[in-house]
């Protein structure tokens, strides 16, 4: 699991802020620390030194996530990252 950072607030949308830590890409899922699906990143949004993420929510109870810590769940593939150069 990588850590995002704690969650600050919830909009009247539904949608919870969280402070990251680190930022991830928009619409990679997001778990808690039980490693239950909470929600997709949304939006990141503000400054890129300390950014803002928000997430669509999908529990029936939004408040209740407040103040905790939301976390990537870690991918089982390891990419590819090289470039075949012709």
């Amino acid at each position: 699991m990588r850590r995002i950072g704690r969650v600050i607030h919830v909009t009247p949308g539904e949608k919870a802020v969280v402070k990251a830590e680190r930022t991830p890409k928009v619409g990679e899922a997001v778990i808690d620390e039980d490693e239950k699906r909470v929600g997709v990143v949304f939006d990141v949004f503000g400054p890129t030194v300390s950014p803002y993420v928000e997430i669509d929510i999908k529990t029936k109870d939004p408040q209740d996530i407040v103040g905790r810590v939301l976390y990537l769940p870690s991918s089982s593939k390891q990419k590819n990252r090289s470039r075949r150069r012709k």
